[in-house]
């Protein structure tokens, strides 16, 4: 409760001081807009139902091409936690697939797919799933031995060991890299959306462009905050509750 207040006061000071700066007129409402401005927008946006038909694009891009990163990389990434060979290949590719860009997926994209969906959730794909591989990776070894060799004088083998024990232990550690995915594949959704544009649907990376090419700052900034609240709540309702939850069941979490 006191961190909400805390957060509440925080961004009225903010956008207190950000009215100041603009009555003042220290900087020209081309690069800031008047907060009235934004919210002017972000209210007509709604009202004419421009603003929840690009979100809803958005999200349904996302969600898609993120749950198909989840459904490759958590296998993959076992894969890699179990054999030498697939750590010292498809490991080593991930490692540096993940330092790529995710924008340098997009002219491949357009290549292979065209102006098509394909192409959005191609770059989202390529964005999330080598975080989420090397984070699985990375929990299952975090998992002390222990707890196998444990389970194997109980009479657990192989394929049980590893669906029974080592990827219960290792989900904290797993959701947290899914957490950081899900961060990777925003970014990603969000270059494709600026540079790709298709007549199935205009998402909000749709109306940042736009609004650049019209000069529209408050086209920009209101689309900005709207893309950083869906990532908040994304966060509070998806993720850490799931990841407080896992935390304390292991006894990982802190005190």
């Amino acid at each position: 409760m006191k961190r909400g207040l805390v957060v509440c006061g925080f961004a009225v000071l903010m956008i207190a001081s950000w009215e100041i700066v603009c009555r003042l007129k220290i900087w020209s409402p081309v690069l800031l807009p008047n907060p009235l401005a934004v919210g002017e927008y972000l209210a007509q946006a709604i009202r004419d139902g421009t603003l929840w038909q690009a979100t809803l694009v958005t999200t349904k891009r996302l969600l898609i091409g993120y749950f198909l990163s989840i459904l490759f990389g958590v296998p993959l990434g076992l894969l890699t936690a179990r054999f030498k060979f697939a750590e010292d290949t498809l490991g080593v590719l991930a490692l540096g697939l993940q330092t790529l860009p995710s924008v340098c997926w997009i002219p491949l994209a357009l290549l292979w797919y065209g102006q098509t969906e394909g192409a959005m959730l191609f770059v989202v794909i390529m964005g999330s799933l080598w975080s989420i591989l090397i984070a699985t990776d990375n929990g299952v070894r975090t998992v002390p031995p222990i707890y196998a060799r444990a389970a194997s004088t109980m009479g657990s083998k192989n394929f049980h060991t590893w669906i029974k024990v080592i990827l219960p232990a290792s989900l904290p550690f797993i959701v947290s890299g899914m957490k950081q995915g899900w961060g990777f594949a925003w970014r990603s959704l969000m270059a494709a959306e600026i540079y790709v544009t298709i007549l199935t649907g205009f998402g909000l990376g749709h109306l940042l462009h736009y609004g650049r090419e019209l000069n529209a700052m408050d086209q920009v900034i209101g689309v900005m905050l709207v893309i950083i609240t869906i990532g908040l709540l994304a966060d509070k309702i998806l993720f850490s509750p799931w990841e407080k939850f896992l935390h304390r069941r292991w006894g990982t979490a802190r005190n």
